[in-house]
């Protein structure tokens, strides 16, 4: 099989194509996985971690992909849920303990053995892949391949982070950042809460005529003043000074969402310019987000089907997935960028 293979960490800046296109041999599943044809793998912000060495180290060599969409076409003997010629998602949770604390009430994705697809196991920049069958969900048909990749992490990170923020309907949420997460999250909202107006903070003039497109009411620059203080802020940037930023903007009792497995630099200059009394005081709160259970997969693809919520996607072909990692890096972005594959 054809796959897009990491080899080593490496700044993208220097190094414009870390991944090396490989041939290999088709994995085979255990009596507990399944081995599933990919059709289409979503490109992620944290592949660009994984390249770069914010995570913690992959097993090189490693290929990369965790928005995976792909048919099924071999299941082992104890697989229950999937057969044959099923289309199936695989998300950033590869596997977990299953015994623990966190296992046993739902959050897995808490599990110290938490296995990342695309890190700890490989993932989706290829032709095949095999992955344990209760870590697998079912694509709803009113998306294409192509549509339903970036939903598996884009999206059901994006759910989380809404989840977390506590919002109620009429509520105003704040988004730092408009790439793949957020700009889903703004159509999630609007579905959700419809009541609940959606201010957008973001670098680019682009992504702010965007975030207009959809529905934000206002959008403006990471460090901008928007016209009214929020009751939550989800940030999807891979940096500091918008984290600070946020804070300032929070209403008494606001809480921020970092959406964000790590940091691109830490920006010493920011993080000294934190202010008690200007950013944390009044009872304002900071949440994190860490990975996604199964639970959120599988309730929000079946939200984003009922909306339906469909990603504005651009597509690449597997042997262009350099190309795509670096428009990311670059910040050239509009909605999610998708490996067409099968």
């Amino acid at each position: 099989m054809k796959a897009m293979v990491l080899n080593a960490t490496c700044n993208l800046r220097e190094n414009h194509t870390p991944l090396k296109r490989v041939d290999l041999p088709v994995p085979v599943p255990s009596d507990t996985e399944i081995l599933v044809q990919v059709l289409a793998s979503g490109v992620c912000h944290t592949e660009l971690d994984e390249i770069e060495g914010r995570t913690p180290p992959p097993r090189f060599p490693i290929i990369l992909g965790h928005q995976v969409v792909g048919r099924v076409v071999q299941a082992g003997t104890q697989v229950k849920n999937h057969r044959v010629g099923d289309r199936v998602g695989i998300a950033w949770i590869y596997s977990s303990c299953g015994t623990c604390p966190y296992c046993r009430e739902g959050r897995e994705n808490l599990c110290s053995d938490f296995c990342a697809t695309g890190r700890d196991a490989h993932g989706g920049y290829a032709e095949y892949m095999k992955v344990g069958g209760e870590f697998a969900y079912p694509i709803p048909d009113v998306f294409t391949d192509v549509e339903a990749a970036p939903l598996l992490c884009a999206g059901a990170i994006g759910y989380r982070s809404v989840r977390l923020a506590n919002l109620t309907d009429g509520q105003s949420l704040g988004l730092t950042g408009f790439g793949a997460s957020a700009h889903l999250v703004l159509k999630m909202v609007a579905h959700r809460y419809p009541n609940s107006p959606v201010f957008v903070f973001a670098r680019s003039v682009k992504e702010q005529e965007f975030a207009r497109e959809l529905g934000a009411v206002w959008s403006g620059d990471t460090d901008g003043e928007p016209p009214e203080k929020l009751d939550a802020i989800i940030d999807t940037t891979p940096v500091w000074k918008p984290v600070v930023e946020a804070l300032k903007n929070l209403k008494p009792g606001g809480r921020l969402v970092i959406n964000a497995i790590r940091k691109e630099e830490i920006d010493k200059e920011y993080l000294v310019r934190l202010d008690y009394p200007a950013h944390l005081w009044m009872e304002k709160e900071v949440k994190s987000v860490a990975n996604v259970a199964r639970a959120d997969v599988r309730e929000f693809l079946q939200l984003a089907a009922e909306i339906p919520l469909k990603p504005v996607v651009e597509e690449f072909a597997l042997e262009d997935a350099n190309r795509a990692l670096l428009e990311l890096k670059q910040r050239k972005i509009r909605g999610a960028k998708v490996l067409k594959i099968g």
